[in-house]
């Protein structure tokens, strides 16, 4: 064969395979029906096996789903746990590996479960008043610790008179004295503590351990002896107050004693007991009341003794604490600049990356998250995405580099789909040259040469962000035509302390400056349209949002997502009401009530020409409807072009349903469209 004849074929190659790539249809709202993602892998003491939550959408029921499915980790054997047709999650292996422990949904609610290896039988190891969580075995695998609601009696300030005989009168008054009261996502807090309890691993009856009105939760551990549970709790006399306090505790299963093994103001948590049994490893640091703080690795005693820490010169929030097998150093996952990764560090502070790319866990935006397990060789498996598809199950050997991926779960769907490119973008904060980060994805069959609208996504939080991960959201928004950029302003996490700081007392403030410069920046590159911005945000960017268009008027349509429009009614009517005072701004806000009113976007509504959305769900909590409701309301009397979409029965997690996540950017780009 000819060079010249060679070259042609070499050229036809490459246009089939692109034509065969612009023939793929693109990523659609249906498509999130069948999505499937991997939840917390729990790899087995040899190694040799991965059980892990395979999550899901259930078109049927407009349901998320959990199931649990076992694989070998060569990815042979792929398989269902059970044959049990309901949620199930929290899977842990026996020490011996012969036995998973998990939590599933029964026809009595959530129980404990065990399945046997040997025989692929299951057994339902208890009858509950209350859904258990924190499953944890015991060294001997002879009992499982486990947390659950132990509730109280609620308080009746009157006995209602008798009512007569089939008499049909209004329900009696719900009374409430507690500070925390309501969770969004769950509403009403029914009333009573979490507590520790045991139960035998071949069932019995649940015994519990802890006592006090005091929550007990988090993760268990059980001391090498097998005769003591260390947890984390807040069991000082201020509690209810002190929410941001937190200390690590160790309970006698003989007589119940509790004695607390760490005592400074603050937030100690994460418990982690070394192989040999003789320290503790968790996290938390000294509270300097501010609006973000790095967490410190410390190293104890089993009594709580000789505490000392580790110096590992990260400057970023650690979590998931796992001891090698050698007890010489621990595992670790943190976000460094939008990734997810596993660290490890020795007991001197030696400390190296060795795995990225974690999450993928949300389906939604593209937030962090995912989780990871060691099994004894060292092997771990954990979830990986990129922002080409959902959190994947990953395997990578001790002291490689090299990852594998076990059983792909989305290549039936996300091979066929011609879906956004992502690219990583940084630039200049004009406010004080900082390097800000950001990610920008393009529709599908990309021209550079036309000119494309650009809708801005403001991440929530504000202390949080957004990564190089999978979301069908903004996969749904490049669909639909526009080049999607998402910004990690100032107070971002994953940049240090000092960064995510920098919100504090000054909260909308720079932020904003550091998302309209990286919009100016990527205005440079030409395939931009200028007279076609779009922006959008829930919660924190919801906040941001309406800020924006208060602030100028370039966009040409907005979408407020959830929004906080009024810090003093925000404050005093959320859920969490009681954890903004001090850390987001000096004092409550009847003491501060200036302050509280400048850094609302309420403040600005007066400024607002921009046509703009505004949703909540009716059940929202965090940010509840009325904030929503005073934007909606401000614009309608200034007549500037509104409207308000009410989700019927979501909370602040709007798109927790798969139906509710498709309606949200179907209604946000139908807005944007009638302005392109």
């Amino acid at each position: 064969m000819n060079r010249k004849l060679s070259c042609l074929l070499y050229v036809c190659f490459l246009f089939l395979q692109f034509s065969f790539g612009q023939n793929k249809p693109p990523f659609t709202s249906m498509d999130v029906f069948e999505l499937e993602w991997v939840i917390s892998p729990q790899i087995s003491p040899d190694g040799r096996q991965i059980v892990y939550v395979r999550g899901g959408m259930d078109i049927m029921k407009d349901r998320r789903q959990s199931r649990l499915w076992l694989v070998n980790s060569d990815g042979s054997g792929h398989v269902k746990l059970t044959n049990r047709d309901q949620n199930e999650s929290g899977a842990v292996w026996s020490p011996d590996g012969s036995r998973i422990a998990f939590t599933g949904s029964s026809d009595q609610g959530t129980e404990i479960f065990v399945y046997w290896l040997q025989t692929g039988k299951v057994s339902r190891l208890t009858q509950l008043d209350r859904s258990p969580s924190n499953l944890s075995w015991s060294p001997d695998g002879k009992q499982l610790a486990f947390a659950m609601h132990v509730p109280e009696p609620a308080p009746v300030m009157v006995k209602p008179p008798k009512r007569p005989k089939g008499a049909q009168w209004a329900a009696h008054p719900r009374v409430t004295t507690r500070l925390k009261h309501e969770a969004d996502g769950s509403g009403y807090v029914e009333p009573g503590f979490s507590h520790l309890f045991v139960v035998p691993a071949e069932g019995g009856s649940p015994r519990q351990v802890t006592s006090g009105d005091y929550h007990h939760s988090g993760p268990i551990q059980w001391s090498k002896a097998g005769d003591q549970l260390i947890f984390s709790a807040n069991r000082t006399d201020n509690w209810e107050y002190d929410r941001r306090n937190s200390e690590i505790y160790v309970v006698s299963l003989k007589d119940g004693a509790i004695a607390t093994l760490t005592s400074r103001k603050g937030p100690d948590h994460g418990a982690a007991i070394s192989p040999d049994g003789k320290s503790i490893a968790y996290v938390g640091f000294e509270d300097k009341v501010q609006t973000y703080q790095i967490n410190e690795l410390t190293i104890m005693n089993l009594d709580g003794s000789n505490k000392r820490r580790i110096e590992i010169g990260l400057d970023r929030n650690i979590s998931g604490l796992v001891w090698d097998q050698s007890g010489q150093g621990l595992y670790f996952q943190y976000d460094d600049k939008g990734n997810t990764k596993i660290g490890y560090t020795t007991l001197e502070g030696t400390f190296k990356n060795i795995a990225k790319d974690l999450g993928g866990t949300g389906i939604g935006r593209p937030y962090g998250g995912g989780s990871f397990s060691i099994a004894q060789n060292g092997q771990i498996a954990y979830t990986q995405t990129t922002p080409y598809h959902p959190s994947e199950l990953a395997l990578i050997a001790k002291g490689s580099s090299e990852t594998r991926l076990i059983a792909p779960l989305n290549n039936d769907l996300l091979a066929h789909r011609n879906l956004g490119k992502t690219e990583e973008v940084w630039w200049k904060s004009s406010v004080d040259g900082r390097d800000i980060q950001g990610w920008v994805t393009k529709p599908p069959n990309f021209d550079p040469d036309r000119k494309y609208p650009l809708l801005v996504e403001n991440h929530g939080g504000p202390i949080s962000n957004y990564g190089d991960r999978f979301s069908p959201e903004i996969q749904l928004y490049a669909t639909a035509g526009f080049v999607v950029f998402y910004p990690n302003p100032r107070g971002s996490t994953s940049y240090g302390e000092e960064f995510g700081n920098l919100l504090y007392h000054n909260y909308p403030g720079d932020d904003y400056h550091d998302v309209m410069d990286g919009v100016d920046a990527l205005l440079k590159r030409g395939y931009l349209s200028e007279d076609s911005l779009f922006v959008t945000g829930g919660s924190a960017g919801g906040i941001m949002t309406s800020w924006m268009i208060g602030k100028n008027n370039r966009f040409r349509s907005a979408a407020v997502i959830k929004p906080v429009m009024n810090w003093i009614s925000k404050t005093l009517t959320a859920d969490n009401y009681y954890g903004y005072a001090h850390y987001r701004y000096p004092g409550q806000p009847w003491e501060n009530m200036d302050t509280y009113m400048k850094f609302s976007p309420i403040s600005l509504v007066g400024n607002i020409q921009t046509p703009t959305l505004v949703m909540v769900g009716t059940a929202d909590l965090r940010t509840p409807l009325s904030e929503a409701k005073q934007l909606y309301h401000a614009l309608k009397l200034r007549k500037i072009e509104t409207a308000l979409v009410e989700i019927p029965g979501a909370y602040h997690l709007i798109a927790r349903r798969p139906s509710q996540l498709i309606t949200k950017i179907e209604h946000i780009v139908a807005w944007f469209n009638q302005y392109r």
